[in-house]
């Protein structure tokens, strides 16, 4: 009797259990899709620059070769286009008819430009100082005053080599109508006739002075221009080249004006490195902006290249412009530029000209 209840009890307990509902379990939590956030595209601002052969184009070969395989281009967003210029007037025309942003030109031109275009260019940076010498078939040639009554032929009627040349004169006392100065349409007019010994004298930059060198082994340097420029106690730095932007691309692109500078003085340090001289010599060959590549690799340590910016590029060429204008007002374009010739940084946060003292960048091929 007892196992039976007993029995019937163990069998309620099933039933009850098998009768009580189970608690469901807690549905999984949906997992939310994140759609990956896109980048965001680069915006490629196309800059036409136009850039001098010669000594004034040498530390934007590195730049030229690096856009051409879409390396400089990647990196900032800037594309760019080189308008190779064997004369200084070609890219002041580009510039003046909006088909250039950025060009390479001679110091006094850009104020010469600045001034005629009413403060549609601005200087962003100095990339060469002196480069100009007296080149002598024989030893006549040992001082400015040794000049006077000699025959001279040069290439730079009406720019800086000019006023170089007659202020040192002067400077030594020398009137500069007493040298017979035989002015040239290019520097391969003058390289051509000393290299076949048809002239005794003349005044060329380099690398067209190196080519001379290389090519006549009777034709010695007598004098470094900016040596004497020094010796002169001029105010200043003899400063020859330049790079302007239009005021209107400025205002209009910033960012890509910023982009270009760093571009830019990432290759003049290229240039301008010891260790990468026979590559760099190759580099100014295949952008022609040097003939031959034997040339470059003489002439790139005596091209006095360089990278001023802000306040340092400000001082540096105030005196330069000062000593012209006492010369020649003309040669600056009638009075030295006023500040807003000198461009500042534009700052993307407070949108105001910023000072750039102390950003600015100095540093020598030599």
């Amino acid at each position: 009797m007892k196992r039976n209840k007993l029995v019937a009890l163990t069998l309620g307990l099933v039933l009850l259990c098998s009768c009580t509902p189970k608690t469901p379990e807690p549905a999984p939590t949906p997992v939310p899709t994140v759609e990956p956030t896109p980048t965001p595209a680069i915006e490629t601002v196309e800059v036409d620059v136009a850039m001098l052969k010669g000594p004034t184009g040498l530390g934007c070969a590195k730049l030229m070769e690096d856009a051409g395989m879409n390396v400089g281009s990647l990196a900032s967003g800037n594309s760019y286009a080189f308008l190779p210029c064997a004369d200084p007037a070609e890219a002041v025309a580009l510039l003046t008819k909006g088909d250039a942003d950025i060009a390479a030109l001679p110091t006094n031109m850009a104020s010469i430009l600045y001034h005629k275009l009413d403060g549609g260019i601005q200087l962003l940076a100095l990339n060469t100082y002196g480069v100009l010498y007296i080149l002598e078939k024989g030893d006549s040639i040992q001082s400015m005053t040794d000049l006077e009554g000699k025959t001279v032929h040069a290439y730079g009627q009406g720019a800086n080599p000019e006023f170089v040349l007659n202020y040192l004169l002067e400077q030594n006392e020398v009137d500069p109508e007493r040298v017979d100065v035989q002015w040239h349409a290019s520097t391969d007019e003058v390289t051509s006739l000393m290299t076949a010994g048809e002239a005794e004298i003349c005044m060329l930059p380099v690398p067209a002075a190196t080519a001379v060198l290389m090519q006549n082994e009777n034709v010695r340097e007598a004098l470094d221009l900016t040596e004497e420029w020094d010796k002169a106690g001029g105010d200043g730095v003899l400063t020859m080249g330049c790079v302007v932007a239009r005021t209107e691309f400025v205002k209009e692109f910033p960012e890509a004006v910023e982009e270009f500078l760093a571009e830019y003085e990432t290759s003049i340090s290229y240039m301008t490195d010891p260790a990468n001289l026979s590559d760099a010599a190759l580099l100014a060959e295949k952008q022609g902006i040097v003939p031959k590549a034997a040339v470059a690799e003489k002439a790139i340590p005596a091209a006095n290249l360089c990278f001023v910016t802000g306040d340092d590029m400000m001082a540096g060429i105030q005196g330069y412009y000062q000593v012209l204008f006492q010369a020649d007002p003309a040669a600056i374009g009638g009075s030295i530029p006023d500040g807003a010739f000198y461009y500042r940084a534009v700052s993307p946060i407070t949108d105001v000209w910023k000072d750039g003292g102390s950003n600015g960048t100095v540093f020598y091929s030599k």
